[in-house]
């Protein structure tokens, strides 16, 4: 018996960097997860840096998940537990439908990395108008173990037993 080996869907992206002090030329995070699309043979179809407020946050994520051309939304920053930290509250509240697993499965590959300081992390993942969003911690090295840990794989056709992108490249927009 022959196993069937499926041909490679790039999936069209956007990256948001939320941070107070980020610019383009020191935002590291969200370049190494713009980097880790573009290897894999995935689109970019944006990339923003806002401040951390809730209201800006939800103001450029509502747009791209409008965006029939944007099937998935990388957001790298906010999710801790400082003053300013308000990723989750900006981005839960759009989602129809959370990925429980995501955060804990980010906490889990984190502890391996920096042990119980993995518990400030509220990482978080859901789908919105049939776009899947992931966030994760603003630091480079979250957002490696977050793409090799679990995007690499998530955002990949071939990856078995399931993986996001059956749900991405079939669905319609609702507009």
């Amino acid at each position: 018996m022959s196993k069937v080996v499926k041909e490679f869907e790039s999936v069209r992206a956007a990256v948001l960097t939320v941070s107070d002090t980020c610019t383009e030329e020191n935002d590291t995070s969200g370049q190494y997860l713009v980097e880790q699309l573009s290897e894999a043979g995935h689109q970019l179809c944006d990339k923003a840096i806002v401040i951390d407020d809730i209201y800006q946050i939800r103001a450029i994520l509502s747009r791209w998940i409008a965006d029939a051309n944007i099937q998935a939304v990388l957001v790298t920053g906010g999710t801790g537990f400082s003053g300013r930290d308000s990723t989750p509250e900006a981005v839960a509240p759009l989602f129809d439908k959370a990925v429980e697993g995501f955060g804990e499965l980010f906490r889990y590959l984190s502890y391996q990395e920096i042990g119980t300081s993995t518990v400030q992390s509220r990482a978080l993942a859901g789908l919105a108008n049939n776009t899947v969003v992931f966030c994760v911690p603003g630091s480079t090295g979250a957002c490696r173990t977050a793409w090799e840990g679990i995007l690499k794989e998530q955002l990949d056709n071939r990856h078995r037993p399931c993986n996001f992108v059956g749900v991405l490249s079939t669905r319609e927009k609702i507009l």
